[in-house]
């Protein structure tokens, strides 16, 4: 005798990658909040002139502050740093879920060869099918839009 059993069917949803120029526009954002953190973090580190000294201390702040606050974000309920939250675009895995935390510090951490390759890793979003740059590749992330 066959038996039919009910199976949930599984939900497929249409995912729209966030192109280059959205997502330069949700790091520009971020950038000039980093901008704002690093200037009071130095002014309450080093006074009126520190801001101006190249310092390593500084760097190295600025440094764990980045990493921090865009894993954080990046792999909050949100999916999203401010700045990706202010334009409407979100990071995810292939099926627009959350990330780990750890994850999110691989994604950032994988952005110095993106840089490093004269940019180019960050470029490929401009070309990529799924609009992936290196460090989303490396990472296996993507970014959507919402």
């Amino acid at each position: 005798m066959d038996e039919i059993i009910d199976t949930p069917q599984v939900e497929r949803r249409i995912f729209h990658y966030a192109g280059f120029w959205i997502r330069v526009a949700a790091y520009l954002v971020d950038a000039i909040l980093l901008w704002v953190v690093d200037v009071i973090v130095s002014y309450s580190l080093y006074g009126n002139y520190g801001f101006f000294d190249a310092n390593y201390l500084q760097s190295i702040i600025s440094f764990v502050v980045a990493v921090t606050y865009f894993s954080m974000m990046e792999s909050s309920e949100r999916q999203a740093t401010i700045g990706k939250m202010a334009v409407g675009i979100k990071v995810g895995n292939e099926h627009g879920n959350r990330i780990s935390f750890g994850n999110a510090v691989g994604r950032y951490l994988a952005k110095i060869p993106s840089a490093i390759l004269l940019a180019i890793g960050f470029l490929m979003v401009a070309w990529d099918d799924r609009k992936q740059g290196l460090h989303d590749k490396l990472a296996d992330t993507y970014v959507f839009e919402h």
